[in-house]
């Protein structure tokens, strides 16, 4: 077996603007090296409001998934807030593997990052 069922991404941010023809945003890109899909459930927590936690998303078996979060709707079609400190929590009903990235085009200068999310179990 590879790959934990929980992941923690302490640190998210989605910019409120982008300039260029890139759009700021993260992804949690997920690989799935097991023989059973993964579903997903990711919960977003804030410094000063509820988390909100009805965010789904799945990884297939043998395959890898990119959740861009600008694009991600919870069950209810609720976007991730723009501009709002966030940490995240991924559980899911398979091992899989979790890294995060985020693409930041406020300035003219693009900058890209990308880490390992923290396994719990």
């Amino acid at each position: 077996m590879v790959g934990k069922t929980t992941w923690l991404i302490p640190d998210g941010f989605l910019p409120p603007k982008s300039t260029g023809e890139h759009v700021s945003h993260e992804a949690v890109c997920v690989l799935n090296v097991g023989d059973a899909d993964a579903e997903l459930r990711l919960t977003f927590y804030f410094e000063d409001r509820e988390p909100m936690d009805r965010f789904r998303a799945s990884c297939g078996a043998r395959r890898t998934h990119h959740i861009r979060l600008d694009r991600l709707r919870d069950e209810d079609g609720h976007p991730v807030p723009l501009g709002v400190p966030y940490a995240i929590r991924v559980e899911s009903s398979a091992p899989v593997i979790v890294q995060h990235s985020r693409l930041d085009t406020t300035q003219e200068a693009l900058a890209l990052f990308t880490t390992m999310a923290y396994p719990v179990d």
